[in-house]
């Protein structure tokens, strides 16, 4: 016999041997990086339920559970593929964090058309100054045009409105008629900061088809000179059910670069120095959010009537200040709407960070999330009734 079967046997066996050896020296960075992925994503699970000054880093960790989520079940695939062990540990992890989960998605809608006539739709709006500072002021006008007209054909009874903006008469950034004349305004509460010299005001603002028997607002401790971030209250009476309705924009991170205020180390993100600035200002923000929910949860927990907290909350649902309001309210996204619910859709993804938040004495139905924007926000809106 020659030796050649012997040679090609060899060859295979060399092979084999080869490509097992690779397997195992690239196994420990897969595995490394698997673990350290399951690492972060249960700290994220741990984000809600401690305050961002007690651990400053772990709010991150929560800003960041869809990205470790996702990563999580690709390791899953890839493990599976393999048939490897590490495929149940990732398994075990996604199912550490249980219900969690269902606050950033929604597998459930409910667009029950009973309650349209008797509920009282409330619609919750970033509007963006209107687009105030759009380098054309043709475009401005057009996109406040087509946010009057979105509010107009949704035709909410309430009406909440954050980055709002409104000048005195006389002014060729008209607002306050066309709100007026759409929402048919039977009452109004507005609290915003003024500039004199200008004649404008910056805040948020309530707009009511039905009569406000009080109004009110809710005051922060942390209120920087260039913070317009507000809460406001009215008591709204629909078919004589009366309603507290809460309009609240939390602290905002303001990553804008603004020489007035910052000088020059926001102009790059991808420096150090701008990466720094970055990470200040979203740890202050956190804990400056924190603080102000603690103040509208304990103001609306003295509401003697049926509470809804909406607006632009700047935080996600794995955070410490959503959580605070879940604590005693329900969401009107969950189990009303069906995917993600992304309402942000600005130049850096943040997903879900507007809300309505209602008392659970109150049912909700018709949850919708506007699909074109003018602003950077999408539009929520939903119709509440007192459970019988």
């Amino acid at each position: 016999m020659t030796p050649y079967p012997k040679r090609k046997k060899n060859f295979y066996f060399n092979r084999v041997k080869m490509i097992k050896s690779l397997g195992k020296l690239l196994s420990w960075p897969l595995k490394l990086a698997t673990t350290l992925t399951l690492l972060c994503l249960m700290l994220s699970y741990l984000a809600p339920f401690i305050h961002p000054s007690t651990i400053s880093i772990l709010p991150f960790f929560g800003l960041l559970y869809p990205v470790f989520l996702l990563l999580t079940f690709i390791w899953l695939l890839l493990w599976l593929f393999a048939k490897s062990k590490w495929a149940i540990a990732c398994i075990l992890v996604i199912l550490i964090g249980g219900k969690l989960h269902f606050r950033t998605i929604s597998l459930a809608s409910n667009n029950d058309q009973k309650s349209a006539a008797s509920g009282l739709k409330v619609l919750s709006y970033n509007v963006r100054l209107f687009d105030l500072f759009n380098p054309s002021f043709e475009n401005a006008i057009k996109s406040r045009d087509a946010i009057f007209a979105f509010i107009d054909e949704a035709a909410p009874d309430v009406l909440c409105l954050q980055e709002f903006y409104r000048q005195d008469k006389p002014t060729r950034f008209e607002i306050m008629d066309s709100l007026n004349k759409i929402m048919q305004t039977k009452d109004y509460h507005e609290r915003s900061a003024h500039k004199r010299r200008t004649r404008e005001n910056y805040g948020i603002a309530l707009f009511s088809k039905y009569p406000m028997i009080a109004r009110g607002d809710v005051m922060f401790d942390s209120q920087g000179q260039q913070d317009f971030n507000y809460c406001i209250f009215a008591d709204i009476v629909k078919n004589q059910d009366t309603f507290r309705v809460y309009n609240v924009h939390l602290q905002s991170i303001r990553l804008q670069a603004d020489p007035h205020i910052e000088g020059n180390e926001m102009q790059s993100y991808g420096s150090k120095k701008g990466m720094l600035a970055v990470y200040r200002k979203l740890r202050s923000a956190f804990v400056k959010r924190a603080e102000q929910a603690r103040r509208v949860v304990e103001h609306m927990q003295t509401s003697p009537y049926p509470v809804i907290v909406c607006g632009d909350f700047n935080d996600t649902p794995m955070s410490y200040t959503y959580n605070q309001f879940q604590l005693l309210l329900l969401d009107a996204f969950r189990g009303n709407n069906f995917g993600i619910g992304t309402t942000y859709v600005g130049r850096l993804p943040a997903g879900r960070i507007d809300y309505l938040f209602y008392s659970p004495n109150l049912s909700v139905s018709q949850f919708k999330i506007q699909k074109q924007t003018s602003s950077d926000h999408r539009a929520i809106s939903c119709i509440f009734n007192k459970k019988i």
